[in-house]
């Protein structure tokens, strides 16, 4: 003879099994989509990766360097490394330097390929070649407008920027972010200053 309440306990026990498991795949579900949710809201508006692509910033930067931007409430200063929307000027992304901001004063010195902001000349340890004059040369203002920057890259004899007419002064708004730190390849991890 069988015993009827205990088959009841067994499939009582069954289901609030069941019942558990499927609370605890629930769970899962629901942390992973809220973890995914913030990753993307983090990449979106504070993080943001780029591709170096080309050598106008040897020896800070090669080519294929992968590099971590930051993009929240930031404002370019001189020195800093940033990824710019070229999209207007040459259809693509480029990553310079910021050289002057708007307000300061700028002046290249082509005979001695010295920089000159402000009326100083600047110490550019990160510079790889001689700063030359570009064939298709901008009319560099010497005041750097109200949302602008002029940028130019490490490497200044390959390097097409604001010194060229095709690229010329910066819009702020165009800056897509700082470029803090390359974070590939492995052996190039390192912060940017």
């Amino acid at each position: 003879m069988v015993n009827r309440s205990y088959k009841g306990s067994i499939k009582r026990k069954y289901f609030l099994n069941n019942d558990k498991i499927i609370n605890y795949i629930y769970d899962i579900v629901k942390t992973i989509l809220f973890m995914f949710s913030i990753i993307c809201i983090i990449f979106t508006f504070i993080f943001r990766d780029a591709n170096v692509v080309g050598n106008s910033m040897v020896d800070t930067l090669h080519n294929n360097d992968k590099v971590i931007l930051t993009n929240f409430m930031y404002m370019p200063e001189p020195g800093d490394i940033v990824v710019i929307n070229a999209e207007n000027q040459i259809e693509k992304d480029i990553i310079k330097r910021v050289i002057a901001t708007e307000g300061q004063t700028l002046r290249i010195d082509y005979n001695t390929g010295e920089v000159l902001v402000d009326g100083v000349i600047i110490d550019e340890p990160y510079i790889s070649s001689y700063t030359i004059k570009p064939n298709n040369e901008y009319d560099i203002p010497y005041v750097i407008p109200e949302g602008y920057i002029f940028v130019m890259g490490d490497n200044r004899n390959v390097s097409l920027d604001s010194r060229d007419s095709e690229i010329g002064l910066i819009p702020v708004s165009d800056v897509i972010g700082k470029a803090q730190f390359i974070f590939f390849p492995v052996n190039r991890i390192s912060y940017l200053y």
